[in-house]
């Protein structure tokens, strides 16, 4: 009998199909280890660190707190917008405010900076909508935008500072971008502490005093909000306070 030949085409169509299967699963496999080490990431608290916590805006839109407390109950410290320049006001701030005094979430407000705007006006417009309360944390400076000299921007900031100081009883903190705190700010505000928004992981740039907060990234998913929000370390331990 004569042997048969070989059907070389479905030879040359199924080795390239095993090839590229081989592949895909390959970077599936990956791509889930990534999404591990992630996580695990994110969660893991750094030396000298000792909660975690977050804050929000109207960009979270509305947020179910009681999701968020009882689905990471590792969430120590919430902060929340509450104006920006001299006329924006937060529309979710007083909602958000209810909903973390009656979880007993500790939490406090920022005003986002705007270097152009009265400082003054800026200062008044923050304590007339924030309305400060003695068990809240200390207010927040947010200074991310410059739009102005170094040094305009830095007279700006003291006088927000100090008028807010002066009729909260706190010393705010200073929000503000690992560049610029390290290039600038921080020389000018030895007397403050800072929160740093820096998403490389190089715990060794928070080994500062003067830094209490770390910002660590922007892309954070929560059971209870909608879309991404910022996750922090901060070297305060909120549980045993």
């Amino acid at each position: 009998m004569a042997k048969r030949k070989k059907d070389k085409s479905t030879g040359s169509i199924i080795y390239p199909i095993i090839f590229i299967t081989g592949i895909l699963v390959v970077f599936f496999l990956i791509k889930t280890q990534t999404k591990k080490k992630s996580a695990t990431y994110f969660k893991t608290l750094p030396t000298s660190f000792y909660s975690y916590g977050i804050d929000v805006s109207h960009y979270q839109g509305k947020i179910n707190w009681n999701k968020v407390i009882k689905g990471d109950s590792s969430i120590s410290f919430v902060y929340c917008k509450a104006t920006e320049g001299v006329r924006l006001i937060d529309h979710y701030w007083k909602k958000n405010r209810a909903a973390l005094k009656e979880l007993k979430v500790p939490h406090g407000a920022y005003h986002f900076f705007r270097p152009k705007s009265s400082a003054k006006d800026q200062a008044n417009h923050f304590l007339n909508h924030y309305q400060s309360s003695q068990s809240d944390l200390p207010p927040v400076l947010d200074a991310e935008t410059i739009e102005v000299s170094n040094s305009e921007l830095v007279i700006t900031m003291k006088i927000w500072l100090e008028i807010v100081e002066k009729k909260t009883g706190k010393r705010p903190l200073i929000y503000t971008s690992y560049h610029m705190y390290s290039t600038f700010l921080k020389s000018e505000f030895r007397d403050y502490k800072f929160w740093v928004a820096n998403y490389s992981y190089v715990p060794s740039r928070f080994d500062d005093q003067q830094i209490l907060h770390w910002q660590y990234t922007d892309k954070g998913k929560i059971n209870g909000i909608h879309g991404n929000v910022d996750l922090n370390f901060s070297k305060i331990d909120f549980r045993n306070n």
